[in-house]
């Protein structure tokens, strides 16, 4: 990464505020994101950059949480090199140690929309993305450039879980995971082992960091991410250590 500092790399970008709307983990909030100017073509460098500063991607647009009066959504990542996997999430990676991966660029596959259509409809139908549609998927988790991967997860051929991943000069970042619903896999865990995947990602490309997005102390959804420890969060533009799981101030 370049020698800048994120705030040099990012001072002459324009970015914009949505209107505000519902937001999708609080139902009782109303949410606002600040994105980058589509326009924009950032370079490796400058997504590096705003990576260190909260930015999310979701398809070509890079974002972040700007909502006035509440600081719910906590960005955290995992240091890898200190990661210590617990025993339970051991237990899972001996469980698929049967499965094959294969990193692919973040192309359409209709074997992947399928996956990812029947995904939505069966656990997330009643969430902002459903109904799904090809164009949905698109433009959410492809993307035509060197960083953007997608790891197929796979059992005897049977394509069980696909984990859409950036590859950083600081790190990983799980963008989002899809997994088959069926119940003769629920206790492979899917969601979690791609997680697990990925910080042995990073450990063989020797980057320090997993980004996992935005942790949300009300949302059930995102209690997931405080069981890989240690977690680091975003205390203004500095990383910190041991995210403070009980009494955050949220508003």
């Amino acid at each position: 990464m370049s020698s800048n500092t994120p705030s040099q790399l990012t001072r002459d970008l324009r970015f914009f505020l949505t209107v505000p709307h519902g937001c999708s983990y609080l139902p009782d909030r109303e949410a606002t994101t600040l994105f980058l100017d589509p326009q924009e073509q950032p370079g490796q460098g400058v997504y590096d950059a705003l990576s260190l500063l909260g930015f999310r991607r979701s398809g070509r647009h890079l974002y972040r949480p700007h909502c006035e009066g509440c600081r719910a959504c906590i960005s955290v990542r995992i240091p890898v090199q200190d990661f210590a996997a617990s025993r339970t999430q051991r237990k899972l990676m001996s469980r698929n140690a049967d499965l094959e991966t294969r990193i692919r660029p973040a192309a359409f596959h209709e074997e992947h929309y399928a996956l990812y259509a029947r995904y939505i409809r069966t656990r997330h139908a009643d969430g902002d993305m459903f109904p799904p549609s090809h164009e949905q998927y698109r433009t959410f988790l492809t993307l035509d450039h060197p960083y953007a991967r997608l790891i197929e997860f796979r059992l005897e051929g049977q394509l069980l879980a696909v984990a859409a991943t950036d590859l950083l000069s600081h790190g990983v970042s799980a963008i989002y995971t899809f997994f088959d619903p069926g119940l003769e896999f629920q206790r492979r865990s899917l969601g979690t082992y791609s997680i697990l995947h990925q910080i042995e990602l990073a450990r063989r490309l020797e980057l320090p960091h997993v980004y996992l997005g935005y942790w949300i102390r009300q949302s059930r959804k995102m209690r997931y991410k405080q069981d890989f420890q240690p977690l680091e969060y975003l205390d203004g533009r500095h990383w910190r250590r041991r995210i403070p799981l009980t009494n955050t101030p949220l508003s």
